[in-house]
């Protein structure tokens, strides 16, 4: 019987080992640079394809996305929804932050600036689409994210002094 209770105790060492390992693995690979690197790029990309399809040429916004301001798009506030005011000029400014903003935050240059810009687009994005809030709230995370944790180790922000994040 003894050979029988040693292995038996040995199965749980062994899983606390792997365990171990593991961990050490996963703190290795989830380095904060690392992280704050890819939550950069995965909150740019979404926005950054979405503004390029508001574009026709230089600083010229294409039909569709005027229409959509005019025409489809509302605000879902109490009482309403209501139609934007000034389409075109929301269509403009909406397509200027979802092509500036990702830039930003790719290249880390006003890094929490552009993170706060997203953050306040993906506020206004709830209210004309509500019933996509499973992904709204993943975008407001990744920008109240960086904007508290600021842009890590690989960005410009970090050569020209951004090194501090709240704790």
């Amino acid at each position: 019987m003894l050979p029988r209770e040693e292995s038996t105790s040995t199965i749980p060492g062994a899983i606390a080992a792997i365990v171990v390992r593991a961990r050490r693995f996963i703190e290795g690979l989830a380095q904060p640079w690392l992280v704050q690197l890819v939550l950069r790029i995965a909150l740019a990309v979404p926005f950054w394809k979405s503004g390029m399809l508001k574009w026709q040429g230089f600083l010229q916004l294409n039909d569709t996305a005027i229409t959509l301001f005019t025409d489809e798009f509302q605000l879902h506030l109490p009482g309403g929804p209501y139609p934007f005011p000034a389409p075109a000029v929301f269509a403009f400014l909406s397509a200027c932050g979802e092509v500036t903003f990702p830039v930003l935050l790719v290249l880390g240059i006003g890094t929490r600036f552009a993170a706060a810009g997203l953050f306040a687009m993906t506020c206004i994005i709830e209210l004309t689409v509500p019933d996509g809030w499973p992904i709204h709230i993943t975008w407001a995370a990744m920008a109240l994210g960086i904007a508290a944790w600021g842009p890590g180790l690989i960005s410009i922000d970090y050569l020209l002094g951004d090194r501090a994040s709240r704790s």
